[in-house]
This record gives structure tokens, sequence and C-alpha cells, in this order.
């Protein structure tokens, strides 16, 4: 075994590793000398998937399917499985994820370890709500089988819980019910941040999966203006096109510099915010489309260059959250470093099952910064200490770069959850953010 370097999906930081693929038939821990971490697709945008001068255990491997109940739509598989290869299982079956991140290329044991949530948490909850059982191999040797009536607390330290409290070998999972890949879509173009509020509570009790796409390079009348999208699964009987299997689209090549960048954003943002003239348009979407738009471009995050970017999503109470998201507008137009995937959305009052669990109560904003230098560090920290001042939280499995005091402040629970780390298990984040 030799040392290879890594990185994270958002190419920031790089670290060396050993790897180490596991046999999917006899998952037992090696005996190396290190900590380990589990590393399935490596879809976390910063740290907590390295393991830098330790040994990553890569998961892709256990990719077995053990069980499909197409009655009941429980479903059991290894922890490598992607969400895109239970789709194509069970979709045909009228089944569906409960609850679906940005991407389908993420495994199931990194959908439980970042506890990951969907444009219908205000219905749904996060993926943790939906995992009825799993398998946890700890570096001691014992398999342990948890539940949500574990009595230890080890499951819900596994939730959200980074990879750090054991080996995810199998997860059992609850599936919902569709009528087939169709959603029915309205956007709705908006001026102002206060109409996103307002579209925000019309919305939530009607529809099940809501967002906006914000313009976070607009400000003074027009700031926070964008674009609603809401949705529900449409009947069997419905059609769109339906994208390809395959990205129709790539960037090939790493480029010397961001194609993100003050020429490109404001023309970029601009034009996105009028591409729909219409105040309203319905259509109907592919799911594929709808929920995994980024996926229809192979390796996109090679677009910020060399130097990678950094993804800054934080949550907000919800007393302060209109008046917290204003000031972090105003900051980020204001230092020109804007983001073409700015997102924004309600979070629900379902209490969150992991310790470590990032979606509470309040309202999420999520953007992508290339990563150009000093300044942007300087301004990344600027918004932590908004954040901060809010009582808000920064999502882990997008970081990079926080503080462990802001860590520690919105994770409160932190200390607890340390009891249930596996003694062999590490990664990089936490390291940052805890010594």
């Amino acid at each position: 075994m030799t040392a290879q370097a890594g990185q994270s999906w958002g190419r920031y930081p790089r670290a060396s590793h050993t790897r180490i693929a596991l046999d999917d038939r006899t998952v037992v821990l090696p005996a190396s000398d290190g900590s380990l971490l589990p590393h399935g697709s490596g879809r976390s945008y910063g740290d907590s998937c390295l393991n830098p001068g330790g040994t990553l255990l890569m998961t892709r491997s256990l990719d077995r399917f053990i069980d499909f109940d197409a009655s009941s739509g429980v479903i059991r598989c290894e922890a490598g499985v992607t969400l895109a290869e239970i789709i194509a299982l069970v979709l045909p079956a009228g089944w569906f994820l409960p609850v679906t991140p940005g991407t389908r290329h993420a495994t199931v044991g990194g959908a439980i370890g970042n506890d990951v949530h969907g444009k219908n948490h205000h219905r749904a909850g996060t993926f943790g709500h939906h995992v009825r059982r799993l398998e946890l191999l700890r570096s001691d040797g014992n398999r342990l089988v948890l539940d949500a009536n574990d009595a230890s607390g080890l499951f819900g330290a596994t939730l959200g819980g980074l990879g750090l409290t054991g080996l995810i070998t199998w997860t059992e999972l609850q599936l919902r019910r569709v009528p087939g890949p169709w959603i029915e879509t309205e956007s709705i173009r908006f001026d102002h941040l206060d109409d996103f509020f307002a579209l925000s509570k019309e919305s939530g009790a009607d529809f099940e999966y809501t967002v906006a796409w914000i313009d976070c390079l607009a400000n003074g009348k027009q700031l926070g203006r964008g674009h609603f999208l809401r949705g529900d699964h449409a009947p069997g009987d419905a059609q769109a096109a339906t994208p390809s299997s395959s990205p129709r689209r790539s960037i090939p090549f790493v480029p010397p510099v961001s194609l993100v960048n003050g020429l490109t954003l404001r023309p970029f943002n601009t034009m996105y915010y009028w591409r729909q003239p219409a105040r309203r348009r319905r259509h109907v979407s592919h799911y594929q489309s709808y929920f995994y738009p980024l996926d229809g471009i192979n390796h996109w995050n090679r677009m910020y260059g060399p130097r990678g970017f950094l993804q800054h999503q934080c949550v907000l109470p919800p007393v302060v959250a209109r008046d917290a998201i204003a000031e972090l507008l105003t900051e980020i137009s204001r230092s020109g470093r804007g983001s073409f995937l700015a997102v924004l959305k309600e979070f629900g009052t379902r209490p969150s099952p992991g310790l470590l669990s990032f979606p509470r109560p309040g309202t999420t904003l999520a953007l992508d910064f290339p990563n150009d230098g000093p300044e942007v560090f300087l301004m990344l920290d600027r918004l932590d200490q908004i954040v901060a001042e809010a009582g808000g939280a920064v999502y882990a499995a997008k970081d990079a770069r926080m503080s462990g005091t802001l860590f520690r402040q919105a994770y409160p629970e932190w200390e607890r959850f340390a009891q249930y780390i596996d003694p062999r298990f590490s990664s990089g984040f936490w390291r940052r953010v805890t010594e």
C-alpha cells in the first residue's frame, strides 16, 4: 500500500492517503497503522471525506442489493450502492427515494453519514428519517445491527456522524410510492428576498418540493431576486423529455483559471434571471433534470480551475433568517465574489435524527465560490461571523475551512457525539474543528 494524493469534490483541500478497496464478500477492517475513514463516491465538498496521513476505506465495492420488497418499498443494500443504482432498480416498480440530495452519484453510506436533505425537507425530513436499520462494523470486530430503538445512542450518532462511528456495511431503507418519473413543476420569477419568504410560506403546505435559485450579485431593491421552484410527482401518464443516462456535456480538462469569475458571473446571473420572460411557468420535468441538473455535466467541478472551489452552506434560525440572509447577500454582493449556484430553501420543523445533523428549522443558503486566493477565505470568515451572530450553523459536508469555535457553537451535541467515535476512525475535518 502506498500513499496517494486525494481531494474532495470541491478539489480543495488536497491530502495524501492510503487507499484500501474493501472486499465486498468478507468485509474486514484492515490492520493498518493510523486512522481509518470510509470513503464512497467522494461527493462531499470539503474535508469530511478526507483523512490526511491516514487510510481511506473505499466502499464502492460494497455495491450489492440484498433484498427489495416491491410491495412494501423496503430495500436492503450495501453501503457502496449509489442513489442512481437504487433509482434504476426501484422506479420501474413505482418507488423512489424518500429524500435525495442534488446528486444521484452519492452512496447510501455517504447519504447516511451526512444525513443529507433535499427539496422536500419540510415534508419528509432528512435521509436518516427513512433508514430502518443498518449494520455498523466497529474496529474491535463487532458487527452491530442498529435501528431507531437503539438504546445505546449509536444509531443517532451514526446518522450524520460523518463516517466516524465505524463502517456502515449495509442499510435498510423505506422508499416512497410515486406514479412515474415525472415532476409537475412551477417556476415563479420573483423580485426581492421578501418574495421568497412569502412564496415559501404559501407553497409549503401544498407542494412536496420547494427551492429557489438566487441572484446573489443583485443588490438594493433587487436584493435576493430569483426563481422559486415548486413541484410534485406527476401522474404516470405525464410526459417530458427524458435525459440521456450519460451526461451529454462534459468539462474535459481543468482550465488554467476558474471559468467562474467576475467577468462571467454577473452576465450569467442576469441572463439566468431573465431566461423566463413570464412571471410564472408550468411544465413537466423528468426527475433527472429536476433533482440532478448538475449531474448532466460530467466533471462540472473542473470549471473552477486548478485551485477548486469552496461551498458555504448555512442555516439561519426562523426569527432572524430574513435579516441574516439579507446581510449575507449584501456582503457577497459587496465583495463581487458571487456564485452562479446560489440555492435558498426553507427547512421544516421536524427534528433531525442525528446528533450532528445539519438541518434544523430555518432557512438554508448554499453558494459556491472559486478558490481564487486569500481574499475568498476572508470573505467566508465574514459570512461565518454573520452566521455565528445569528445563531446559525454551517454544513460540515460542504465545509473545508470553518473554525472550531463556530463548529462547537453550531453543533452543541459534539462532545456527546465524540463518545461514540470509533477509536480508530478520524478525518481531516474532525481533527480541524476539535483539536
